[in-house]
């Protein structure tokens, strides 16, 4: 890849992860006045009107046979079942063991791509990918606990089923990306999971009959900036670069979460969770270093 697009690539991750972190932010605020799966059906709604108005902005569709299992798996992990076991996990365990085991994602996500899509990995990636998976542990680890384990062997399992859903969807995006547009891709999920959550929204709890402008703006922000433009950011990011070096961003989450969380919500940050961020940081980087191997297939799962 050519340094400009490779760049690029590295900067939509890392927005996408920015995104991403202020949306835990959002996630609270909304919850505070919303039932859970209403906020969610609503965020996917407004990215679904996003995308409509949008339309003639979709990019390529170049449809081959057998594709459509490929786009509703693609869906069907995320954002369908990766919300819903995120949901249970948080409900059964602590933020800082969830967060332990999300810190797998990137080495889940390498093995896998070294299955499925035949990119290889150097010694310098694996290192920086253990390195990052370290520093979010630690990061993790560092934060003071606000949330009772009610059941922690069963909710870091469901954590551990996210994030194999979070790993089959970047391996199908990373397939799909040579066929379909990172807008198209996008859609998609929003407008299979505006039908998938709309009657899981209804069974679950009926709406409040007053919502604040803080309630309703953090819907529309999850709706319109995280769901469009995180995930659209994520998606080319992932189109550009291998599917294994592309998540190593994926620990820059809980670090941009401790960011905002310090300038939004006044919470402070200690020395060891600095610490452990910087390392993070520093295992993304290492992650990322140049190498001379030769360009992976866009996917073999055929």
């Amino acid at each position: 890849m050519h340094g400009q697009g490779r760049g690029g690539a590295v900067i939509c991750l890392v927005v996408a992860m920015a995104l991403w972190g202020s949306s835990f932010i959002a996630l609270k605020l909304a919850f505070a006045e919303l039932p859970p799966l209403w906020v969610i059906f609503g965020r996917m709604l407004l990215g679904s009107m996003v995308f409509l108005l949008a339309w003639r902005w979709r990019g390529r569709i170049e449809y081959r046979g057998g594709d459509w299992k490929y786009l509703l798996g693609l869906a069907a992990c995320e954002p369908c079942l990766y919300f819903i076991f995120e949901a249970l996990a948080l409900q059964n365990t602590s933020a800082s063991q969830a967060g332990m085991i999300t810190a797998l994602l990137p080495l889940l996500v390498a093995m896998g791509a070294f299955v499925f899509l035949r990119e290889r990995i150097t010694r310098t990636t694996l290192a920086g990918f253990l390195l990052a998976m370290v520093g979010a542990v630690w990061l993790s680890l560092a934060g003071s606990a606000d949330e009772h384990a009610v059941n922690p062997l069963l909710g870091n399992f469901y954590e551990f089923l996210a994030m194999l859903c979070a790993m089959g969807y970047t391996l199908l995006l990373k397939h799909l990306s040579a066929r379909y547009s990172a807008f198209i891709l996008t859609a998609m999920q929003a407008f299979i999971g505006s039908l998938f959550f709309l009657p899981l929204a209804l069974l679950s709890a009926p709406l409040p009959d007053e919502i604040t402008a803080l309630g309703l703006g953090s819907v529309v922000y999850l709706g319109v900036v995280v769901t469009v433009g995180a995930y659209g950011l994520y998606n080319y990011g992932v189109s550009q670069l291998p599917a294994s070096q592309a998540t190593g961003f994926i620990n820059l989450i809980p670090v941009f979460t401790l960011i905002f969380a310090a300038l939004l919500l006044g919470e402070r940050l200690s020395f060891w969770q600095m610490l452990a961020a910087a390392v993070v940081f520093a295992g993304v980087l290492l992650s990322q270093w140049r190498t001379t191997l030769p360009a992976s297939p866009a996917g073999v799962l055929d």
